[in-house]
Order: structure tokens, then sequence, then C-alpha cells
């Protein structure tokens, strides 16, 4: 049985039956026969359905958004936004999926009677392991685009984010998908492990690069697609011509919204010797601002952390930091009450030989490292392992693109951060991933493509 914890009072506040090697493998075939009659449907009613969903969502807002205020600690409000942030992605997959998946005539010979052509077809059945720190974002960057090609999805929600993910499933079974399309897997990574047994012709992976790692190399022998969507330690620079308050703001923001659990938070911030002292200044103004407390407040902006376990690495980097040299300016402990709450940390004084520059924190916590020039800015954000995102600060565009385009990360941004559009691909280098999901690149992903030699 399955114990669903509330993060803030540490209750628990529900019990799923977990799924058995045995219920697994009936999920697995009943989709596949049940993918066969999907993907011979038209476009036009898978895309119905999809349109169903969507308005479902829009409808039921704050009745979805409370369980995942309620499991994962995640600030009400900002429930609230990630839902109401999916109908725009669902719009573009909706807008663009006849296009990607439209027949392609590549060469006509008249004299030889001869044609070439493409065409696309779904993979199949795929396999969808999704992360907790956004259940619907993360969640629907697979299911929708898959379903939308003609596959079938087996499902499995963090541990973290059940509740979330079978309110998710249900939606999609009310707006007309059918359930042996659309099944869902519940229980810990055990139960991932047993998921990985069946033979599919795909699976999505987010969460850690070291489970990422661990499901290559068991899919290795199979020649399975495998796209991984993994962690980031993601770098801002702050150059001296930026204007301040707005940069200390984002970057604040960037850091610290949903308590730091974002993929593509920043996690590490350099900033130029000539205004670091304004600009920390203002950067702690923002953060001490921040209001710590109840998910369910309307007014609160840091929750707890999803997992207890996190609070423990935090208080290890923490610990390091000090060790080595760095200030604490602000934070730095738990908090005295229930539930799993890390006081918004800042430290300055730091270095890459401390663990909170370069291991992946995944909390409310921020190293200020200040630099003496754009190139020795650039070393320190390449100094790392992964290459999700990172992002440049400056009033110059041009500078912003030079000192970017010299980065090795998959996302660029400039004067803003932690942000994701569903017309970008989003995707990872090193150990952050491979493969895509959003854009149009993220649809072929779900895709097979068929090359036809015809001569009449």
């Amino acid at each position: 049985m399955l114990h669903v914890i509330n993060p803030a009072t540490e209750m628990i506040i529900a019990e799923l039956e977990e799924d058995s090697t045995a219920s697994i493998e009936s999920k697995f075939k009943r989709a596949r026969a049940a993918q066969r009659g999907w993907s011979h449907i038209s476009l036009a009613e898978r895309i119905r359905c999809l349109q169903a969903f969507r308005q479902l969502l829009i409808n039921e807002t704050d009745s979805l958004a409370a369980p995942l205020t309620s499991e994962m600690g995640k600030p009400i409000t900002q429930a609230r936004n990630e839902i109401r942030a999916v109908p725009g992605r669902i719009d573009f997959f909706v807008e663009n999926i006849g296009r990607v998946m439209q027949e392609e005539t590549v060469f006509t010979d008249k004299q030889q009677h001869l044609q070439e052509q493409i065409t696309s077809e779904p993979l199949g059945v795929v396999a969808n392991i999704s992360a907790w720190n956004y259940p619907y974002f993360v969640g629907l960057n697979v299911i929708v685009p898959a379903l939308l090609s003609g596959n079938a999805v087996l499902y499995k929600p963090s541990e973290y984010a059940s509740l979330s993910g079978l309110t998710l499933t249900r939606l999609f079974h009310r707006a007309g998908v059918p359930e042996d399309v659309l099944s869902m897997v519940v229980g810990p990574s055990i139960t991932g492990q047993a998921l990985l047994k069946q033979p599919f012709d795909g699976v999505f992976f987010t969460g850690s690069y070291h489970t990422g790692k661990e499901i290559a190399a068991r899919l290795a022998p199979q020649l399975t697609r495998l796209q991984l969507e993994l962690g980031g330690k993601d770098p801002v620079y702050v150059c001296d011509d930026a204007i301040v308050e707005r940069a200390a703001a984002a970057t604040a923001d960037g850091a610290f919204y949903n308590a730091g659990q974002s993929c593509c938070a920043v996690e590490r911030l350099y900033v130029h010797e000539k205004i670091f002292q304004d600009f920390k200044e203002a950067f702690l103004a923002a953060v001490t601002g921040f209001t710590v407390g109840d998910p369910d407040a309307e007014t609160t902006y840091i929750g707890p952390l999803a997992r207890r376990a996190q609070l423990n690495v935090l208080e290890e980097q923490v610990k390091d930091a000090l060790s080595r040299g760095a200030r604490l300016d602000c934070g730095g402990h738990r908090l005295h009450r229930p539930g799993y709450y890390f006081a918004p940390t800042v430290l300055t004084n730091v270095d890459h030989s401390m663990s909170v520059m370069c291991e992946e924190s995944f909390g409310p916590i921020i190293g200020l490292q200040a630099v003496k020039s754009d190139d020795e800015a650039i070393a320190l954000m390449n100094d790392t392992d992964y290459g999700l995102t990172a992002g440049v600060y400056s009033f110059d565009r041009e500078r912003a693109r030079r000192i970017l385009a010299r980065v090795d990360a998959a996302t660029a941004y400039w004067n803003c951060c932690d942000r994701v559009s569903p017309r970008l691909p989003w995707s990872g280098r090193k150990h952050s991933g491979s493969g895509c999901t959003l854009s149009t690149y993220g649809i072929q992903t779900f895709l097979k493509r068929k090359a036809w030699h015809l001569q009449e």
C-alpha cells in the first residue's frame, strides 16, 4: 500500500493500492491491443478528445490544484498557475500535430515514373515515468503528443504526485480517451523497475541523472527508444551593465519559486564584481520578503519541500559551504514547525570547491559568487556535468548572446530565467539528459518514419 503524506503536516492523507508485476503486465497487454484501434481512428477524433480534456482542466482548476498542494506542498497559487498554463501547451500540439504527421513527397521523377515519400507512424506503446515537481507540465509534455500521434501510454507518476496523476488520468477518460489507451501505474521506484520489464516501444523518463543512467543501461540491450529529462545546476550571470533591481527580483523568483524544486531553477549565480554589493542587497531584500508558510494559504510563496530526505541534502550543502569559508547571509536551517520546511538560504563568498555550487540542490538555497569578467563567468558556468539552461542579465543583447553562445546548455535565457515554452524544444546536454519534449521536435519524438519508393 502506498501512503500519500502531506509534507506540510506530515500526516497520511491517502492510501493507494500499488500495482503488482501481474497488474502491470495486464495493463501493458491491454494497452498493446487498444493502441491499434486508437491509431486508426481519425486525427480529428483524437484532437476532439484532447480538446475536451483541455476544457475540463479549465473548468476544474481549483479542484485539481487542491490535491497537488496537499501531496507535494506546492503553494496553492502556484498549483493553479501550473494547471492554467497547460491549455496553451495543448493548443500548440493540437495546432501542429497534423503538419508534423503529414505525408511528405520529397522527390518525383516523371521520366522514370518514380516518387519518393515519407510517412509517419506512432511508436506504439510508450511508458511515461514522470516527476513530482510539476506533475501536470511534465506528465502532459509526454502524454499529450503521444496520444495525439496515436500511441498508447502507461503513465507512472512519481509516488509523491500519485493523487494528481490519478486525477489527471481520470480526466482523460472523461474526455473520451479509452481507459486502456492511457492507464496509470501506482507505486514507488521499485514499481517503475517492474514497469520497465515490459517490451515498450518508447520510454520517457523525467528525474535524476543517477536513475536515468540506470534506466539507460537497463534498456540498452533492447534498443528501445529512450528519452531522458534529467537534472541541472543551472547558472545565471549578471553582467555589470544589468539593471540591478530587475535582475535581482527575477533571479530570486527563478531560484525560489516552488521552493527551488524546478529542473530549470536558478541554482548558482555569478555577479560581476562591479555591481556585486548592490545586487546582493537587492537579492536579499527580495528573498527575505518571500512569505514562507501553509501552502493552502493564498499569501504563501514558499511551502515545504516535497521530500523529507532533501532536508538532509540542504543541511549538508550549508555545512560544507561554511566549513570552506562561505558566508551565510540568510536561512541555512530547517524551520521549527511540522512539515518539511527549510528556510530560504543565501550564501556568499562561495566557490566551486563547495557542493552548493556544483551539485544539484533542488531546494530553497542559492550561492552568489563574484566574478571579474565575462570570460571568468563563462568558465564557471561551463564547470559542471550538467547542461540544461543558462541565463545572462545584461543591457546589451549582443553581449549576452556572445556569452550564451559559449555556454554548453540546451536552453539560453537573456534577461529572463526559469521559463519553458511549448514552441521551443526542451532538452538537456551532458548529465541533463537526451532527446527532447515540446516544439515540433517533441512531437516527432513519438513517431517513427517510413520511407516509400513508389514506381508505376
